[in-house]
């Protein structure tokens, strides 16, 4: 009954609004709509290119679906709203190539319409992550069949320097003291140091097979404060880098994110220019949205909840 009543004053309100405005309208919590940069809920293509995905964010920055274009939207949504979402795989483990199926968008001279998080101050990632298949990967760029990949690469918002590999802000699952570890990771001045705070518990008890979670990481340029949660609920975890690497000590303040724009977004692997294939994910991903600020506890409990209710 609470659904059919929700669905029946969104279906009212959502009249006259353009696609963008109604696949936030419901779906994301108020109290974060006007720091919401990007959005991709992958159910609504761009008109005239169907391997390109609309930002319902207010950047209106277009995300390209590479190697799988339109199919990648499959008809598995990760809540009871949604009805697609985005399938990323590795297509010929043996073979290297750059044939895999990832999302994003890269720019050497940077992306303008993602200039929110030039000289950002803040910025969160959140999104809903299916786990699909073999991962990690298997390690195409190497001869040896038993190289897998040392990371699953989920989302991020590339440096203003990046290769394509490089991030300001990113979640992921990275190798941390041997073992692979659901992670937020950021790296505030382009070209300097990166600092990861890394979940304590195992990364295949917080995303198991064929499960829909919800997933965010937030991060603050100015204190060096990081965290994620899964489910709305926050993780345990531990930051990886000893001392300062953010340079966060002494004059000026606050510390903000270099004055450059991102070169892209890159969401299922590296190299979101598609020359090479890396860290590979072999999973589904739905509702990802990239914030220019912190989202504070209580809003990612309630985002999850706003979803999933």
């Amino acid at each position: 009954m609470r659904r059919l009543f929700v669905a029946g004053l969104v279906a009212v309100f959502c009249v006259g609004l353009t696609a963008p405005a109604q696949a936030t309208f419901g779906t994301v919590l108020p109290s974060l709509s006007r720091n919401l940069v990007s959005y991709y809920d992958f159910e609504h293509p761009v008109r005239d290119d169907k391997a390109l995905e609309q930002d319902s964010g207010r950047s209106g920055t277009a995300l390209q679906l590479m190697n799988g274009g339109a199919d990648m939207r499959v008809r598995d949504g990760a809540f009871w709203r949604s009805r697609t979402s985005l399938q990323l795989k590795q297509v010929n483990p043996t073979t290297a190539g750059n044939d895999d199926w990832k999302a994003g968008l890269y720019s050497e001279t940077g992306v303008p319409s993602l200039r929110a998080f030039n000289g950002a101050r803040q910025a969160s990632i959140m999104g809903w992550v299916k786990m699909t298949g073999q991962n990690p990967a298997p390690n195409s760029n190497s001869a040896n069949p038993d190289d897998f990949y040392g990371a699953i690469g989920l989302a991020g918002v590339l440096s203003g320097d990046s290769n394509g590999h490089a991030v300001r802000a990113l979640l992921e699952l990275i190798g941390v003291d041997g073992e692979l570890k659901l992670v937020a990771l950021a790296r505030r001045i382009d070209g300097g140091e990166s600092q990861t705070f890394a979940a304590t518990e195992p990364w295949q008890k917080l995303l198991p097979q064929n499960e829909w979670v919800f997933l965010a990481a937030t991060f603050d340029f100015d204190t060096g404060a990081m965290a994620l949660y899964r489910n709305g609920k926050p993780l345990a975890g531990k930051y990886v880098v000893a001392g300062d690497p953010w340079k966060l000590e002494g004059e000026p303040e606050p510390d903000l994110a270099s004055a450059t724009d991102p070169r892209g977004i890159k969401i299922g692997g590296s190299y979101p220019q598609n020359t090479r294939e890396g860290n590979a994910c072999n999973c589904r991903m739905d509702s990802l949205m990239f914030l220019d600020r912190v989202a504070k506890p209580w809003e990612v409990h309630l985002q999850y909840h706003w979803m999933n209710g």
